[in-house]
């Protein structure tokens, strides 16, 4: 008894999980369910399922031996549990399982097999030999509930426009202010999907919804912004996430999408007829939702703010860019990022959550060293760090 029942469990992880509750609640449309041999080969050769534009096949391949004997052994109709951290999350009711070539899936999705590269490497690992296909069974309402959100907030507002950005704010930035406040301007609703990856690090999911929070609630119209959590899973590692990002939205109900020009995911795209920007490729597929390409900021210390790279007339060797590798180091050794980069109270929740109990006990012996009020006040570390930034904008005896 015991060796069948584990011949009816497939165990996933929580990507794989997350990104079947996707397809379920239709944000993968006009995918809407995994594909078998035929359909998988037919999608990956044309790009194109039901006569739309979806780069490569949607299958479930989980690696692991006790998985792929489980898909080994798989009849039709048989129906198999899914298993997520030990837990039964759904079922499959097994329609097909079939072996596939783990490099050429790689391939499809990377244009590469390099395992050099990060997402290659990640992707082989959790990648199996077979792959099932069937309908899937599992719960989805907390995709469901932020479907509802966004129609909620569209039909309280009356919103005609609604602006998608998907943001890491890792860490959050001046660049990134600015870019929300331009796509702001044109739609009626923003829509800010935060990037939840499964990879955790010192910038929990937690921390930059803080931030972004804070920004929203203290400097926007936030009746007018959302955000709304996005599991960025091992389906848009690709070179194709901007187009897999602009399909998630638009199902989503957004009618518009902003991307960064500096998006890894921007290139220029090339066929037989010349050379084509990626806007004009993104008209061809037809995707059904616009894409608004917002020009890279910097600081330029000649205009003494923050500007378009195509607006300024100053030179490459005035400018400060908002490089999120090195702000990011920045914090991760505890020292405040410069205000042009970072606005202050960002940097202060940042640095607070960071590193908790720095200042403990730094922060009564020297609340004097600051100018208050004049009453007693306790201060927590995020104040010590905005009182320390305050003091380093002084500027009178420089």
């Amino acid at each position: 008894m015991g060796s069948q029942k584990r011949n009816r469990e497939l165990y996933l992880d929580s990507e794989a999980l997350a990104t079947l509750r996707m397809c379920k609640e239709g944000i993968l449309s006009p995918v809407d369910k995994l594909m078998n041999s035929i359909v998988a080969k037919e999608v990956d050769k044309t790009s194109l399922y039901k006569g739309q534009h979806f780069p490569f096949s949607f299958i479930l391949a989980p690696s692991g031996k006790r998985n792929e004997e489980v898909l080994k052994s798989a009849q039709k109709n048989d129906i198999l549990e899914i298993i997520v951290n030990d837990e039964k999350c759904g079922e499959l009711i097994v329609e097909e399982s079939f072996k596939i070539d783990r490099l050429k899936r790689v391939e499809k999705i990377f244009a590469t097999t390099d395992s050099a590269i990060k997402g290659v490497a990640d992707t082989l690992k959790r990648l199996g030999n077979y792959a099932i296909s069937g309908e899937v069974k599992i719960n989805s309402d907390e995709v469901k509930l932020h479907k509802k959100e966004i129609q909620d907030q569209k039909k309280l507002l009356g919103a005609k426009n609604i602006t998608a950005i998907m943001i890491s704010a890792k860490p959050f930035h001046r660049a990134h202010e600015r870019m929300i406040r331009i796509a702001l301007e044109k739609s009626d609703l923003l829509v800010l999907f935060l990037l939840k990856p499964y990879k955790q690090d010192l910038f929990t999911y937690e921390l930059r919804y803080k931030t972004l929070k804070y920004f929203i609630d203290n400097f926007l119209p936030k009746n007018r912004v959302m955000i709304v959590p996005f599991e960025n899973t091992y389906l848009f590692a690709g070179l194709d996430s901007i187009v897999l990002d602009s399909i998630a939205a638009k199902n989503y109900g957004c009618d518009t999408i902003a991307i960064g020009q500096n998006h890894e995911g921007i290139g220029m795209y090339y066929d037989s007829s010349g050379t084509k920007s990626i806007g004009d490729y993104f008209k061809a597929l037809d995707i059904g939702i616009d894409m608004d390409i917002v020009n890279e900021f910097v600081y330029c210390n000649e205009c003494k703010t923050l500007v378009s790279t195509r607006s300024c007339p100053h030179g490459r060797h005035h400018h400060i860019s908002y490089n999120t590798e090195l702000i990011h180091e920045l914090f991760k050794v505890g020292v405040l990022p410069p205000a042009v980069l970072v606005r202050k109270e960002i940097s202060a929740i940042v640095l607070s959550q960071l590193f908790p109990n720095r200042f403990e006990g730094l922060c009564g012996k020297f609340s004097n060293f600051f100018p208050g009020t004049g009453l007693i006040e306790e201060m927590n570390e995020e104040q010590f760090y905005m009182q320390l930034m305050n003091l380093h904008q002084t500027v009178s005896l420089t």
